[in-house]
């Protein structure tokens, strides 16, 4: 069966909270924050939206009982990226997770070097060189 964009987007995420939570690092029953980073509009990303949202139900993260969602739109204007990233990380997210565009990776990756950024291989297949070592996304 083939992952939708989506399901792996909160695959990662998922697998990204689930550390600090089996360490203690943060209290009991405080819900985890996802910071959702999206270069284009929310209604054109509805469908991947609502599978995200399931796919997080499907592991037991209930939006509004153990995990926020932010979300953060450029609305198809990339130079809002940067600001948007930047109050995500002001919001303390646990962790940023791109969708459909590669701008709006590099701008959470930017924005902060503590949080970790979590965004599918998929998206990064419109640039030219995509792999995420050549876009400084990862360490080799």
């Amino acid at each position: 069966m083939m992952m939708t964009r989506a399901a792996l987007a909160a695959t990662l995420a998922l697998s990204l909270l689930a550390t600090p939570l089996a360490a203690g690092a943060q209290q009991v029953g405080k819900p985890y924050r996802i910071g959702i980073l999206s270069g284009g509009s929310p209604d054109k990303n509805s469908p991947h939206i609502e599978a995200f949202r399931q796919g997080l139900r499907d592991v037991g993260w209930v939006e509004g009982r153990n995990v926020v969602i932010e979300w953060r739109s450029a609305e198809g204007r990339t130079d809002r990226l940067t600001g948007l990233a930047a109050e995500l990380v002001d919001l303390k997210v646990d962790v940023i997770v791109t969708a459909g565009s590669t701008p709006a990776t590099l701008a959470a990756k930017r924005a902060t070097t503590t949080t970790p950024v979590s965004w599918s291989r998929s998206e990064l297949l419109s640039t030219p060189d995509w792999s995420p070592a050549s876009l400084d996304l990862v360490a080799m």
